[in-house]
């Protein structure tokens, strides 16, 4: 059986996320967007999240969803405003998951995502969700990753 992760990172939390599950002998994708957030802490959060908030796509850079060599793929975003990145927004809209193994792998500077997790959930009927509270600050939540 093939498994993938695709995700997106932009602090790192992701990337120990990947680490973890290449170990697991999952491939790694990470997706890139084509533009970059802004530098500084307060125009990063309030940039990305006020567009994650309205459920925009970011462009990838080099992304093309083919995943029809894998039969599991886990999905990994960063929590932004309650709702899943810009990046992955595409990832989703882009990929055919048909027929595959779905699951999800969240991290949250709070360690929930309500929001998040009920859309995925509705919308990915039968897909696990996992919410992990910053993983490069707290390891021990990678322990959660079964």
């Amino acid at each position: 059986m093939k498994k993938l992760f695709i995700y997106y990172s932009n602090t790192g939390n992701g990337d120990l996320v990947a680490e973890n599950l290449a170990e697991k002998g999952y491939d790694i994708r990470k997706v890139t967007p084509k533009h970059s957030l802004p530098k500084k802490f307060f125009f990063k959060v309030f940039f990305g999240g006020f567009l994650a908030g309205i459920n925009r796509k970011a462009p990838l850079v080099g992304y093309d969803g083919d995943v029809k060599d894998y039969d599991e793929i886990v999905v990994g975003s960063p929590i932004w405003c309650g709702k899943l990145s810009c990046p992955i927004n595409t990832v989703l809209s882009e990929t055919d998951f048909t027929g595959k193994k779905l699951s999800f792998i969240l991290y949250a500077g709070g360690g929930e995502a309500p929001k998040a997790e009920e859309l995925l959930r509705k919308k990915y009927a039968g897909a696990s969700v996992i919410v992990l509270k910053e993983p490069k600050k707290y390891p021990e939540q990678l322990e959660l990753i079964k």
